[in-house]
């Protein structure tokens, strides 16, 4: 078990805008920054970092319309300075994951290191390549270069013309990809034990998921925020995502797990039942995170496929592909985030020695 189980951890939830207003932080801020979590929710996660590059952390998450179905890797690793109640700033590692219009973040505090004033924001992006990009110099560079593109695009506009007076688009993006994040309490908490033969477990509690999930399952943000999370998930998945959690538990690291949920979950009481061998099944690629008050979930659609049939003895018989949908070509999550042991402590980059 890596050591960094015990370090003050949090996750936190902002908007993606500009105003990176906080939506949700657990309860572990307060070891992190001895803020309160109703004192932080609604407050711009921007005003927090007590480095100078304040100002350029939302573009890191910024993204042009026709490049949001473009298959990116949306996870990124920081180091920053971030502001505590006592007002001494504390060095913090951010891991952070895009989901649609929220930015879902990993924190974990290292309080005994001294503090450096970190002048730019360096972030490694977590693909295949561990590309590392400086925010700050690229903002300037932008900056100075925006005349230039401004020209270029006028100057493509201008070849593009059609007949209609319309521009010619340079590709048709692909179908937009469905993602949720969702914020568990700790398993740990709730005792998940993976037992064989068990139809429905509990399992931890949803405290918050993203308006999004609407689009994945038929069910409601409202609906959801207190419910067990193993109930969404199909019965043939019950015992494999159980054991997952109980990985989660036992690291800091970035964990994938590849599972269905049910289409149509029974969520409210008195609403119609739909039988398991009659659900629909969503598969989705999920990447897992745990801290010390909860889990954060970023779940991916891949497709929808038919239930799978039971044999004479009662197990499931998994399609080998029957899919109402197409996957849509994407790399997979776990593609886009290298294996590399450094990546789940200081990279090489960093200059916290």
């Amino acid at each position: 078990m890596s050591n960094n189980v015990h370090r003050p951890t949090f996750i936190g939830i902002h908007s993606r805008d500009p105003s990176t207003q906080i939506l949700y932080i657990s309860s572990g801020c307060r070891q992190s920054m001895g803020f309160t979590p109703s004192y932080l929710v609604s407050k711009r996660a921007r005003d927090f970092i007590a480095d100078p590059y304040q100002g350029d952390y939302s573009s890191v998450f910024e993204s042009k319309e026709e490049d949001e179905d473009v298959d990116e890797a949306n996870a990124y690793v920081m180091y920053m300075n971030i502001k505590t109640a006592n007002g001494d700033p504390v060095l913090h590692r951010s891991t952070t994951f895009k989901c649609d219009n929220c930015v879902i973040v990993i924190a974990m505090a290292f309080p005994e290191l001294p503090y450096q004033n970190r002048h730019e924001l360096e972030v490694q992006m977590l693909d295949g390549a561990m590309k590392r990009m400086n925010v700050t110099r690229d903002k300037e560079a932008e900056r100075a270069n925006a005349s230039n593109h401004q020209r270029a695009a006028a100057r493509w506009r201008q070849r593009s013309e059609t007949p209609y007076g319309r521009p010619v688009p340079l590709y048709y993006a692909q179908s937009r990809q469905v993602k949720v994040a969702f914020v568990l309490e700790n398993p740990e908490a709730t005792e998940v034990q993976a037992m064989e033969g068990v139809r429905r477990q509990n399992g931890p509690l949803v405290v918050f998921v993203t308006g999004s999930v609407g689009r994945l399952i038929d069910a409601d943000t409202s609906d959801l925020m207190r419910f067990p999370f193993l109930k969404l998930v199909a019965p043939e998945d019950l015992l494999s995502v159980s054991k997952f959690f109980e990985r989660l538990g036992e690291t800091t690291d970035v964990l994938f797990k590849t599972f269905s949920l049910l289409q149509r979950p029974h969520v409210i009481d008195g609403d119609i039942v739909v039988a398991d061998e009659q659900n629909t099944r969503v598969v989705v690629e999920c990447l897992g995170a745990n801290v010390q008050d909860g889990v954060a979930l970023l779940l991916r659609k891949l497709r929808s496929e038919a239930p799978p049939t039971m044999d004479a003895m009662g197990n499931y018989l998994r399609p080998k592909v029957h899919e109402v949908d197409e996957d849509g070509g994407y790399m997979t999550l776990s593609d886009m985030i290298s294996d590399d042991p450094e990546t789940s402590d200081a990279p090489e980059w960093s200059r916290l020695l």
